[in-house]
């Protein structure tokens, strides 16, 4: 008998499958072992901390088959989860990825130097989209609606905790991500920078394109 894939609650011993996924899609969507000495700093920076300190807003894609092949993850307070991040998850990974000089010298040290600055997460021009989010699939489980299902999943979970509005930072470069958001609804945010990442939200309570 054939299981369908299902969207459910992250549980613990999924971290393995997520940072897995994380690694395996993080290099502008794609996999980032052959660019990194050592690609764990990702999910050290963009997953592992979502599921230590919220898991309750951690959702994976179980396609019945084994481990976990996708999930969304996020908070429903940016400056909250910041100023966790830096005295509670910080402490636990910053022996492994030690902060780097500035400016960062090589791809590792550049992702590290995100991982040091939580405070990045924080701007002015976010402040109408309190919650974000980071998803990832790999790529057998794209493009068949896995997605979407996951994004609703989320939004719908912080639209019962009240949460007005999501927004999210992507790589520029990532089109495929980009046109995805897209659809589901997201509109840019003009944040200053470089531009090299785009800022993107929605409003929660608009469920009708997911």
């Amino acid at each position: 008998m054939t299981t369908l894939p299902a969207i459910r609650p992250y549980r613990p011993e999924d971290r393995p499958a997520l940072e897995d996924i994380c690694v395996r899609t993080a290099h502008h969507g794609k996999d980032s072992r052959p660019h990194y000495t050592d690609p764990g700093v990702f999910p050290a920076t963009f997953a592992a901390p979502y599921v230590h300190l919220e898991p309750e807003l951690a959702f994976v894609l179980d396609d019945g088959q084994g481990p976990a092949v996708g999930y969304i993850l996020g908070t429903a307070d940016t400056p909250r989860f910041a100023e966790a991040f830096r005295t509670t998850w910080l402490p636990l990974v910053a022996e492994r990825y030690p902060q780097p000089p500035e400016p960062p010298r090589t791809p590792d040290e550049a992702i590290a130097h995100l991982l040091h600055h939580p405070e990045r997460m924080v701007a002015p021009e976010l402040a109408a989209y309190p919650a974000h989010l980071h998803i990832d699939l790999l790529p057998d489980s794209q493009g068949r609606g896995h997605g979407r299902r996951l994004m609703r999943t989320f939004v719908q979970a912080l639209q019962d905790r009240g949460v007005p509005a999501v927004h999210l930072a992507m790589a520029t470069a990532n089109t495929p991500a980009r046109a995805f958001y897209d659809r589901m609804g997201f509109r840019e945010i003009d944040v200053p920078g470089d531009g090299s990442v785009t800022y993107l939200g929605r409003a929660t309570k608009e469920l009708d394109r997911l």
